[in-house]
Order: structure tokens, then sequence, then C-alpha cells
């Protein structure tokens, strides 16, 4: 598996730092959906139009269906510390399932490129009519693989 990687900046925000100067933990994992999103896009329904994302794949969901979180895992490497631009944000897609799949990070420093954060999100569609989780449709499934990546972390 050596799908696609896409690779995003996602600012650091002089309030996502904590005292010992590196970015929060909370603050990474709102980093972690900031870089979802400018990698794949705005869940369809959300939002107003602005910067369109590398790959919109999100946008075109099913009406009345939702991408939620299911979980979300961190590691990490070596603290992350907070600088006035950007950290680059690398994610590809592992462990697609029939109801589920993970986006896969790496966040690196954007002055020394070394990695700092490895992690996973599990999203799921989910159908707000139905109250219950979806199947992925074909097309998205399709369209996931083309970025299908070995996992970030091994069971």
């Amino acid at each position: 598996m050596s799908g696609r990687k896409l690779r995003v900046q996602v600012p650091m925000r002089w309030a996502d730092m904590d005292a010992y100067g590196h970015i929060n933990n909370v603050n990474l994992v709102r980093m972690m959906e900031e870089a979802r999103i400018a990698g794949f896009g705005v869940p369809g329904g959300t939002g107003k139009p602005g910067t369109e994302p590398l790959v919109n794949l999100f946008s075109t969901i099913p009406e009345a269906t939702q991408i939620l979180v299911v979980e979300h895992r961190v590691r990490y490497v070596v603290p992350l510390d907070y600088r006035n631009v950007p950290a680059d944000a690398d994610l590809w897609i592992s462990g697609i399932k029939p109801a589920s799949f993970d986006i896969c990070y790496e966040f690196h420093d954007p002055v020394d490129g070394g990695l700092r954060v490895k992690a996973t999100t599990t999203l799921a569609f989910f159908s707000v009519n139905e109250g219950r989780l979806l199947r992925i449709p074909a097309a998205h499934r399709e369209a996931l693989e083309e970025f299908r990546g070995d996992p970030v972390f091994r069971s």
C-alpha cells in the first residue's frame, strides 16, 4: 500500500502554546482537524465557501449524512515547539472498513523538518435520518483508495 500523501500547512497560533513553549496536546487535536479540512475538504452542507482543499473528498457526501469522529490516537514523538510559521502535516488514509476509515497524520517542524507527532483519526459516515452508521458509498471508497497507505500505528 503506497497511496498518495497530501502535505498541508497548519498555522500554529500563539494561544496554542502552553507554558513549556510547545503546542498544547488539546490544541494539537484541533490542528489535526484543520489539517483534515485543508486536505480533504469541509463535509457537505457545512460552512461557507472558502479556500479549496487539496482534494475535495468530503464535500460530496449525501444529504443528511455526517462524517463523525469515532476515535483519535496521538503519539507525541518530540514536542512541537511554537513557531510563527505553519507546521507541515502529511495526511493519508488507512484502515478502510465497511463503515469507517482512518486518516493518518505526521506533523513536522516547519524549520528543521523533524517529525514531531504521529496521529490517526477514525471517521465514520452517519445517517442523521436513521440514527445509525452507514456503509461507505462505493464512490467514496474508491476515492479513499487513492490515498491509502500504511497505518501510523501497528496493532
